[in-house]
């Protein structure tokens, strides 16, 4: 199968407008006779059920949590990007777009991330009439702070709470079209399979997870954005019921998986402290804003670190990196942090952490000013870590966080199966090998709002779609299918628990897929997996029954698929003979420790198609940059 991207043609700065131009409509009064399925409700699903409904359509709105407000976006802190160039610091569309092509190590089509850049100042204004309690200027006008990987401030923020504020926004808007009639819910659902039709996505099965009863579900469009697969490391900033069922299922039924392996890793997360930890806590990048990364010269300084003096300390990334010092992208201050642990210098009863430091910041701003810009960040060190961030420097380390990869989408945002739409993080279309800070939030939601109304609108206008409903054979055939696997995990009756087998396959993701990767180790990391998956279908014990709410249940399903889909990330892994971005390979780097691409065989979308009883298929798709050079990435 080949994939056609269907970049529309023109001028890069003129592709969007000439294709919403082009693109097929349905009348407002024959919207009513469309059904849409919306599977997820953090930014991009919230987003996407309320514009789509504001529009006219049926939306039914699933998640697997008791209300859209519990959607994993509300744990974003740090901001969102947008190119208004408030602060007149010379920002632009263009700039936007080259730092998010260059943040992501030139592994993302042009045209979809120059659309995002485009479309950033309208998320804003949304936001803003939505009520989004952004921070302001003195003066009233809404005020920005710098991210990693840009030299300009574009980020607007609601102190530590901007995924917070964003998705209430979201979760109103949701919630006025529930009211209108236009959208239903279904929460505690979680969509177990994709139904299709003639080679059409037509339709989900899902479980409600109160009681237990299988469901199904048809439309003319199915949109998933259910967010990413970073909980495949079981240790991840990512909540504990995050997975990849949705789109793992999906990849099952057609749709192809592309670049798997782009995994980020977080620079700023408090540290592992024990065993008994089940998710790790992100502190934001923001706070690089005026905090210092460090770690003692002397490996062997045992002093506290307020008694270290500024002639003993080590700024590695502003010594590394001086034209971006601490505001360097997330790859390269992970990799720097790794280093330095690695090399002895780390600090802590680990030794796998460095310091990040405000004492500077609170010297020059007074701490007053460093509580209104991090107050509730701080607030939660402390009452995790029992220590004061306003007197001792904070402890972090590096962490699963974002996932690049997702499924494979064109630039309507629709996969491989006609109908089936992805949007957010569940694809894999703007950020590359790596995202840049505030960006994530920026992608849900122009998603939502501004492309997927559009382009879900030209599917169904522009396609022959046949009345279909769960009478269909299909529905009755993927649901069985699905209670099938259900009842296949009820009775193993095994001895071992679900976390068991997460936590194992999460360490071989983390020893062998993490940081840093090698040909060896995830040659072992494919056996390694492939013998778990064959133990947990003999050996997993789940109590109680699927006819009631069973959260072991629910997390032995997730972690079933895991146990799949880690395999193809790993080999996706091992194929991609570079490194690029959040992607390291030990084999591929400079004499200087960075990444060393391979712009000659690897400029291009590595999708992963689903083989049924055999190895899945790599195909390509190859990226062209007309607008932009592909030059080493420097931040020095």
């Amino acid at each position: 199968m080949e994939l056609h991207s269907d970049v529309p043609g023109g001028p890069l700065s003129e592709k969007w407008e000439k294709h919403r131009n082009e693109m097929k409509l349905v009348s407002p009064n024959n919207k009513r006779r469309f059904d849409i399925i919306v599977v997820g409700t953090g930014l991009a699903g919230a987003a996407a059920a309320a514009s789509l409904g504001e529009l006219g359509y049926n939306v039914k709105a699933f998640c697997y949590q008791d209300s859209p407000r519990r959607a994993h976006s509300i744990a974003a802190q740090g901001g969102i990007n947008a190119a208004k160039n408030y602060p007149n610091d010379g920002d632009s569309v263009h700039r936007l777009f080259y730092d998010t092509i260059k943040g992501g190590d030139f592994r993302a089509r042009e045209a979809n991330v120059y659309r995002l850049a485009e479309v950033s100042g309208s998320i804003i204004d949304q936001c803003v009439a939505q009520g989004v309690p952004f921070a302001r200027e003195y003066g009233g006008l809404l005020a920005n702070r710098t991210f990693g990987g840009a030299q300009v401030s574009r980020t607007f923020y609601c102190r530590g709470q901007t995924g917070q504020q964003l998705l209430l926004g979201a979760y109103s808007s949701l919630m006025r079209q529930v009211s209108a009639g236009k959208v239903k819910m279904y929460p505690r659902r979680e969509m177990l399979d994709l139904v299709t039709v003639d080679g059409m996505a037509r339709g989900i099965v899902c479980r409600n997870l109160k009681t237990g009863e299988f469901e199904t579900h048809a439309a003319h469009a199915v949109l998933v954005c259910t967010g990413g697969y970073g909980n495949a490391f079981y240790l991840s900033t990512n909540a504990k019921g995050c997975n990849v069922t949705a789109a793992w299922r999906c990849h099952k039924r057609g749709a192809f998986f592309a670049n798997p392996c782009f995994t980020q890793i977080h620079p700023t997360c408090i540290p592992v402290k024990g065993d008994y930890q089940s998710k790790l806590t992100l502190m934001s990048e923001s706070l690089r804003n005026d905090g210092r990364v460090w770690v003692p010269k002397d490996p062997n300084d045992s002093r506290a670190p307020q008694d270290i003096p500024e002639e003993d300390r080590d700024y590695y990334l502003e010594r590394r990196y001086p034209a971006f010092g601490n505001m360097v992208p997330r790859d390269v201050a992970s990799r720097a942090a790794k280093e330095r642990c690695d090399e002895g210098y780390g600090i802590g009863e680990t030794g796998m952490a460095v310091y990040l430091d405000f004492r500077r910041a609170i010297q020059e701003q007074g701490e007053d000013a460093i509580r209104s810009k991090y107050g509730n960040l701080f607030h939660m060190y402390q009452k995790i870590t029992d220590e004061n961030p306003y007197k001792t420097p904070m402890r972090i380390y590096p962490a699963v966080h974002y996932t690049m990869g997702g499924l494979w989408v064109d630039y309507n945002l629709e996969s491989t199966i006609p109908g089936l739409f992805v949007l957010g993080e569940a694809n894999f279309s703007d950020h590359g090998a790596n995202r840049l800070g505030a960006s994530a939030l920026m992608q849900g939601l122009a998603d939502g709002y501004f492309i997927a109304p559009y382009t879900v609108g030209h599917h169904l206008a522009g396609r022959t779609i046949k009345p279909v409903t769960t009478a269909h054979p299909r529905f009755e055939e993927t649901k069985n299918e699905a209670k099938d696997r259900v009842d296949k995990l009820l009775r193993i009756n095994g001895t071992r628990t679900v976390q068991s087998f997460h936590r194992e396959l999460g360490q071989i993701m983390w020893d062998y897929c993490g940081m840093a990767r090698n040909a060896q180790g995830l040659n072992q990391a494919i056996d390694k997996i492939r013998l778990i998956r064959e133990q947990f279908w003999k050996q997993i014990r789940i109590p109680g029954s699927g006819e009631s709410f069973n959260q072991q249940l629910e997390m032995a399903g997730r972690v079933a698929d895991f146990l799949e889909f880690a395999e193809v990330f790993a080999q996706d892994a091992l194929t991609r003979e570079e490194s690029c971005g959040g992607h390291f390979r030990e084999e591929h780097q400079t004499s200087e420790g960075e990444a060393e691409r391979d712009d000659e065989n690897f400029t291009h979308v590595a999708a992963w198609e689903h083989v049924p009883n055999g190895e899945a298929k790599r195909h390509v798709e190859p990226l062209e940059f007309e607008n932009v050079e592909l030059t080493t990435r420097s931040y020095k």
